[in-house]
């Protein structure tokens, strides 16, 4: 084992399976569809906004482009879509002034890196000074989904099973197809972006928590990062909230979609955690499939064929899917959110985000304004 010391990291756990979400919305101009670098001034209209139980509503980004909506802590998907269709109804009431609408998706369809304006904190300066040029183009956005987990010593099990399903949730939420305004040939753009900070990517699957304490003493003591918050991995622990928090989604285009996603990712946790409880070993695959997996969902989305099982056999997403979703309705129905889990079949009937910006780049010999338009008509839905 790597390290002579370990860096205790405590796991207070969550009594029950709650749920907390964290969307990151742009800011666009409503004439230009460009973004809009006016974040600060949205914070300054919103004033200091708190949930019941402390938590900041609306959080600021790297890029002074964003807003991130936080909820509070919640038993159940609607509680939280509630949350953030409350919060969504303010910050477009402090935008809608300044001349700027608001959407969602992975990646922007045609603007310029180099146009936006950083938020300043001791944080994001060190971030940029470390990455440089990979971090200056970090011009996309996410969905972070929170699970309360019980324990430290179930974290790692779950979190090396929920690899298996990596690339559905990828697949489901792809939706940064152009990048600079051109159309790159990937369904997710952004999940190749991100992997290039060098904290961020697929998590290191650790048998146990104790060896995960071993990773964060060497991170820590070579400065790797210097808090836990500085791992950016695409699954991750979080211990201060007693939490696995799911980052894989791209930026997802409308609230029903948003509803559905925090529902399979729900029910994927609840479902490796009581199969835990039950003596179950959880199924994994190598890490080399997870790989795989990941840049083959990025690549061809709702069409990609990935890998199952540590036997290296093979599936077209979109049928794997179907019966994973049947095998989680029952959870579904336990967590109450049953509606917003039969919601992510109707994801490939309509098409992905990814899928729909192409379709209207099409339709208007590819003008991407007219993408931007659609993505914020979408985000009510």
């Amino acid at each position: 084992m790597a390290g002579t010391a370990i860096a205790r990291v405590p796991f207070p756990g969550s009594p029950r399976p709650t749920i907390g979400i964290e969307w990151e919305i742009a800011l666009v101009d409503k004439v230009t569809r460009d973004l809009s670098n006016t974040a600060a001034a949205v914070f300054d209209s919103l004033g200091d906004l708190h949930a019941h139980d402390g938590t900041p509503q609306v959080t600021k980004e790297l890029l002074r482009n964003t807003v991130e909506l936080v909820t509070g802590v919640h038993n159940t998907v609607g509680e939280a879509v509630d949350d953030l269709r409350g919060t969504m109804d303010i910050v477009r009431r402090a935008a809608d002034p300044l001349g700027v609408d608001l959407f969602c998706a992975g990646t922007h369809p045609f603007a310029q890196w180099s146009a936006q304006q950083l938020t300043r904190s001791a944080h994001y300066d060190e971030l940029i000074d470390r990455t440089q040029w990979w971090g200056r183009q970090m011009m996309i956005w996410g969905v972070h989904v929170h699970v309360g987990v019980s324990h430290a010593d179930k974290v790692f099990p779950i979190l090396n099973s929920l690899l298996l399903s990596y690339p559905h949730l990828l697949s489901l939420s792809a939706s940064s197809p152009m990048w600079a305004g051109a159309d790159t040939g990937y369904a997710s753009n952004r999940t190749l972006m991100f992997q290039q900070l060098p904290t961020a990517g697929l998590p290191f699957q650790f048998e146990n928590w104790t060896q995960f304490e071993y990773f964060v003493h060497d991170q820590m003591k070579t400065g790797v990062f210097e808090q836990l918050g500085g791992m950016h991995w695409d699954i991750r622990p979080a211990p201060k909230w007693g939490t696995i928090e799911v980052r894989v989604c791209d930026g997802i285009s409308t609230r029903a979609e948003l509803a559905a996603m925090a529902a399979l990712i729900h029910c994927l946790i609840v479902d490796l955690d009581q199969r835990l409880d039950n003596g179950e070993t959880l199924p994994t695959i190598p890490p080399w499939h997870v790989q795989e997996n990941k840049w083959r969902a990025a690549r061809y989305g709702l069409d990609a064929i990935v890998i199952v099982d540590d036997d290296s056999n093979e599936r077209l997403v979109t049928d794997d899917l179907m019966d994973l979703l049947q095998r989680l309705e029952p959870t579904a129905k336990r967590l109450g959110c049953a509606d917003e889990l039969a919601l992510v079949a109707e994801i490939p009937q309509r098409g992905a985000s990814y899928q729909r910006q192409r379709k209207v780049a099409a339709s208007t010999q590819g003008d991407l304004v007219a993408v931007v338009d659609a993505l914020v008509k979408e985000l009510d839905q």
